[in-house]
């Protein structure tokens, strides 16, 4: 369920004594003695911290009030300056009202000793919307830190989280001011996330609040506090129930698939410390359906904020920072111009916009004046404008995210494979085998990933999906023959046209669903040349006159869609298996078995989301999207009884593009 009506930028004011305060809740963010000190007495030092983290792969921290970050600087320069801290460090952090970026710079100033910190977190610093942001923080020896910020109401929120927590920093504003963050129904959901010996820490030792968290199965003590304060409260969780997160012992992975599906996953599990194989029958990476010379970048907005229009904020988001740190990928966010079919169209953007309240750097409404201004041309129709979307060439980021990985990537070109079976090892342990047509081993591991897009149902564990080929043409023009030789933006309407790379512009794109055919067509030249006149009258008709279809060249593809038009990615179900009305997490899954599929023309921005998602199952580890989404994109959600009507529109997708 989306939060967006229970969120609300804060606005910085400071107390009489300059201390940070919060008009709304009539409370102050942190102690007047000394901020950084209390985070780490009550909150590290409660938590018995950082000894806790000493030698493990993984260590989760879940604080129920981000506030100005002054819990998260102190933990990550502990972890940071720790040389025996965990390999990867989850920090998953709720806020109602978060700050804009400049009012956290200012706030953070006050705080010199994280001053390096503070800069890298300000300049990664998402955009103010409702929802899960995911932002990662790599260190020169290799480790990472994960900060999950959920900006939203936490008493909501927190049901629509999946984690495995090691340590709780309870820090809303007082219960007498914030009595939604102390109440009984709080605590028992930190206990459904609560790790096997969990503790929390919290400078509250109100009655009620120990009495809901000693009948949410938490142990406590009283320690002293901080300054001032005589006592705080500290715990560990009672329950001695098996963890349903437990991190894999083993783990290496075979990808199949080097496009943008396969390359981005196999990066991200490369990050995450996984020896992966990844074997395509192409000679180089992104040669397949990601091989566009561009593609666009955008989210897709609804006005009511429906799991698509979530599902692409939250990928377009992603997709943006791993392109941050992939400098060998093309793209450029040269902004998206988003045209209304017409002018009932046009109102419904215009309102979409009104709606949602996102902020300015993310979405604006144009009328047809100012789109026309804006791209040297004039347009019939205003619309979405992204000014930080852009293109993006799918080839040069495969390359670039498996160039990434190192020695923890070995690719496999020019390599088919005919089946996958799963075998035993010695020991008894499940490994995965990807075998050629002469029944030769390619490759074993226990987990296998299967990102091979429209070839995937090929393979006997994936015949039943019902993922289908679409055929797509793009047409490649010539910028020099094009009116003012080019376009400064992204243009979409009932298809799109990018800006010039390498003399090129790229229009498009047809879709043809079942069609093989894998030759040029000049009629479907003919079909975007006249999709083109009807988004840019006049575009294609330069100084020597129109283009001619008969001329251009361009490229064939075949886009792999699931019938909702939303990704596949997750545990692939044991058909035989799974019996009627059975829910998802009850599905029988084939033991590591993993797809990343169905991304249909929306690769890029599904592809770093989609990718983080799949780690993060793979690993235990807190997922970066709500529950309802994380089920919107599991495969076994078309093994589930079917409700007509149900979410219908949520994945609406236009016939040729938007």
């Amino acid at each position: 369920m989306n939060d967006a009506s229970q969120f609300a930028p804060a606005r910085l004011e400071f107390a009489a004594d300059g201390t940070p305060w919060s008009a709304a809740y009539g409370d102050v963010y942190h102690s007047t003695h000394g901020g950084p000190e209390q985070a780490r007495h009550v909150f590290l030092a409660g938590n018995d911290l950082p000894e806790r983290w000493h030698g493990r792969h993984r260590f989760v921290v879940l604080e129920t009030g981000f506030g100005l970050g002054l819990n998260f600087l102190a933990t990550w320069e502990a972890w940071r300056n720790d040389a025996q801290g965990c390999r990867r460090l989850h920090f998953v952090s709720f806020e109602k009202h978060p700050f804009p970026a400049a009012d956290l710079a200012r706030a953070q100033a006050a705080w010199p000793e994280f001053g390096t910190l503070a800069a890298r977190l300000q300049a990664a610093w998402p955009p103010l919307t409702a929802g899960i942001h995911r932002l990662h923080f790599s260190e020169a020896d290799g480790r990472q830190l994960i900060l999950t910020l959920v900006f939203g109401d936490a008493t909501r929120s927190l049901r629509t989280v999946d984690a495995s927590v090691d340590a709780f920093f309870l820090d809303g504003f007082s219960p007498a001011k914030n009595p939604e963050l102390w109440t009984p129904d709080l605590c028992q959901a930190l206990a459904r996330l609560a790790a096997p010996a969990a503790t929390l820490a919290t400078w509250s030792v109100a009655g009620h609040v120990r009495q809901a968290l000693a009948d949410a199965e938490f142990a406590l003590e009283k320690r002293p506090g901080f300054a001032g304060k005589r006592q705080m409260l500290v715990g560990r969780f009672r329950s001695r129930r098996p963890d349903r997160h437990a991190p894999p012992q083993d783990r290496r992975a075979i990808v199949l698939g080097a496009g943008i599906a396969g390359s981005t996953s196999a990066h991200a599990l490369a990050r995450a410390g996984w020896q992966v194989t990844v074997i395509d029958a192409a000679a180089a990476p992104g040669c397949g359906a990601s091989s566009n010379l561009a593609g666009v970048l955008r989210p897709l907005p609804s006005a009511d904020d429906n799991r698509l229009s979530r599902l692409t904020r939250a990928g377009y988001l992603a997709t943006r920072a791993l392109l941050q740190e992939l400098p060998e990928a093309r793209w450029d966010a040269c902004g998206v111009l988003h045209l209304g079919r017409e002018a009932i169209h046009e109102a419904q953007q215009k309102r979409t916009v009104e709606q949602l309240g996102w902020p300015p750097e993310i979405l604006q409404y144009l009328d047809a004046v100012a789109a026309s201004e804006r791209l040297g041309h004039p347009v019939s129709t205003g619309g979405w404008w992204f000014p930080q979307g852009g293109w993006v060439q799918p080839p040069s980021l495969c390359r670039a995210a498996l160039q990434a990985g190192g020695e923890h990537i070995a690719f496999l070109p020019n390599t088919t494979v005919d089946r996958v079976e799963q075998q035993k090892s010695a020991d008894g342990t499940p490994l995965w085998q990807a075998l050629a047509a002469d029944g030769s081993l390619l490759a074993e591991a226990p987990v296998l990933i299967v990102a091979n897009g429209a070839a995937a149902t090929q393979l006997a564990p994936l015949a039943w999906l019902p993922q289908k080929a679409a055929r797509g043409q793009v047409s490649h023009l010539p910028a020099a023959k094009l009116a003012g030789g080019g376009l400064p933006h992204v243009v979409c309407k009932l298809g799109y046209v990018a800006p010039a790379v390498d003399g090129l512009v790229l229009a498009g794109a047809t879709l043809q669903p079942g069609d093989p055919d894998s030759a040029e067509r000049v009629a479907d030249h003919r079909e975007n040349l006249a999709r083109l006149e009807l988004m840019l009258p006049g575009f294609a008709a330069g100084e020597a006159g129109p283009l001619a279809a008969e001329t251009l060249h361009g490229r064939v593809g075949f886009r792999p869609m699931s019938p909702d038009r939303l990704p596949m990615v997750g545990p692939v179900p044991d058909v035989a298996a799974v019996r009627p009305n059975q829910r998802l997490p009850a599905q029988p899954k084939l033991p590591g078995l993993w797809c990343v599929l169905g991304f249909g023309a929306r690769g890029i921005v599904w592809s770093a989301l989609m990718a983080d998602l799949l780690l993060s199952r793979l690993e235990g580890e807190p997922l970066p999207l709500e529950s309802d989404l994380v089920d919107a994109c599991d495969p076994g959600r078309f093994l589930l009884p079917r409700r007509p009507g149900k979410n219908a529109a949520d994945a609406r997708e236009p016939v040729h593009g938007e």
